[in-house]
């Protein structure tokens, strides 16, 4: 039995180039802990692939494309003190992603755009596992789609939680003794053995899932910063790194737009008690910020988080006064479209509720689908250009001056819709894009300057 077992995970700006992967390989062998490395495609690289995926290309666009891919790739190899050894599986990795990229059916099909999807991780996986072994331990590229099952909804697919214990326990961990395995974020398999994806920030899913599944102790994600700000540092040079979180505040935070973790990544990790460290590749000395069960301190105000890309929606019916079942026909089409459904308020013959909307993803094609069937039975009434701003905390719905704080730092903007009272951490505003940032600011300077 592995004590202490650590699973660590690399985004794609840690494993964007060969000294970004070096600062990685360092972390992990510093670590006699860390028996599983988790990697995202290189930075970049997605983004090639989502072009290719979803947009209708001449011929000569696909090869700059690829072009592009095999620059980044090959750069990598080639620092390499021993390219031969990956070489071959490198380029026949290329080969594979090229036959995807011209697939005449490739934009139509999610099962093809999946495949070609997965392909920067796995190119990935196999350059991190060499430039480990450069740093004289013993390392394996492993195939995550060996235990990684999942169903059959591409590009957004649920993971089998209990098969993936049991092909962990008997494939991946034996494994662990040996070497330390490397293996891709994101990507998953079906029961045909399909390759499916756990959409887009998926990688820090995927290391959450296998240290539930192996037993580990603890899960390291790094990235690019140092552990979780107070808000976007982007929007504010004010923000601060946060030295622990709880759970619940974490998931708030995910669900409402921290970008430094993905919402699900949670999930596995209060289930099996495993604490979360989130820190940053190029400055790990720095420290970051460790995700637990239970906090020292426990704040009324934690963070602000923004949400892009939300679209808010109002359906309203006069027969809905007074009217049974109304509301659990309106929710019986959003989840038989899968849809998950953040803020809502409700009147007499209202209710407002907010979708998240992002350019070219699966649930845009959902919400159009959704809306037409919500129109059969009420009026409905879409309005773009919105975001979320989230003030996260703890016992904000008891806490006396709370709120009022929270509202008087808002005073001089429109909020289009508010949710509180809900839950004890958070309070969130629905506000114009082009005012968010500056709504940020302002609660972050009220709060925490």
């Amino acid at each position: 039995m592995l004590h202490a077992l650590n699973v660590a995970k690399f985004g794609g700006t840690s494993v964007a180039n060969y000294q970004a992967i070096n600062n990685c390989a360092k972390i992990v062998v510093g670590n006699q802990n860390t028996r599983v490395v988790v990697v995202s495609a290189a930075a970049g690289i997605t983004n090639h692939l989502v072009l290719l995926a979803n947009t209708a290309l001449t011929s000569e666009q696909i090869s700059e494309v690829i072009d592009n891919i095999r620059k980044i790739e090959l750069a990598i190899l080639n620092s390499l003190k021993k390219p031969s050894e990956v070489e071959d599986k490198l380029f026949s990795l290329l080969d594979e992603l090229e036959v995807y990229a011209r697939h005449e059916e490739l934009n139509f099909r999610d099962d093809l755009k999946d495949a070609l999807l997965s392909m920067g991780e796995r190119m990935s996986s196999l350059l991190v596992a060499a430039i480990i072994r450069e740093h004289g331990e013993e390392a394996i590229n492993f195939d995550v789609r060996k235990v990684m099952r999942t169903d059959d909804r591409f590009s957004e697919a649920t993971p089998d939680i209990e098969t993936i214990g049991k092909l962990s326990q008997q494939l991946l961990y034996p494994e662990l003794k040996k070497a330390i395995v490397v293996t891709q974020g994101f990507i998953g398999s079906d029961v045909q053995g399909r390759t499916t994806t756990l959409g887009r920030g998926g990688s820090d899913f995927t290391a959450a899932l296998l240290a539930e599944a192996l037993g580990a102790k603890t899960c390291e994600i790094w990235t690019d910063v140092i552990g979780v700000y107070t808000t976007d540092p982007r929007i504010t040079d004010k923000a601060k790194p946060l030295p622990e979180l709880s759970f619940e505040e974490a998931a708030e935070m995910a669900t409402f737009g921290a970008k430094v973790l993905h919402p699900a990544t949670m999930e596995p990790a209060l289930r099996q008690d495993i604490k979360v460290f989130v820190g940053s590749s190029k400055e790990p000395e720095k420290g970051g910020t460790w995700i637990v069960r239970d906090c020292k301190h426990e704040p009324p105000y934690r963070a602000v988080t923004r949400r892009k890309d939300q679209v808010l929606v109002t359906i309203k019916t006069p027969k809905m006064m007074y009217a049974q079942g109304f509301l659990e026909r309106v929710f019986h089409i959003i989840a038989k479209h899968d849809l998950s459904v953040d803020l809502i308020t409700t009147s007499e013959i209202a209710v407002s509720f907010t979708l998240d909307n992002p350019p070219n993803s699966m649930s845009e094609k959902m919400n159009k689908e959704t809306l037409l069937e919500l129109s059969e039975i009420c009026e409905v009434k879409v309005e773009r250009d919105y975001d979320v701003v989230t003030v996260v905390g703890n016992n904000m719905h008891s806490a006396a001056g709370v709120s009022s704080r929270i509202f008087a730092a808002v005073a001089d903007f429109n909020l289009r819709m508010i949710c509180f009272g809900a839950n004890v951490h958070n309070l969130s505003f629905v506000v114009d894009k082009n005012d968010s940032d500056e709504v940020v600011k302002a609660l972050h300077a009220s709060l925490f300057e």
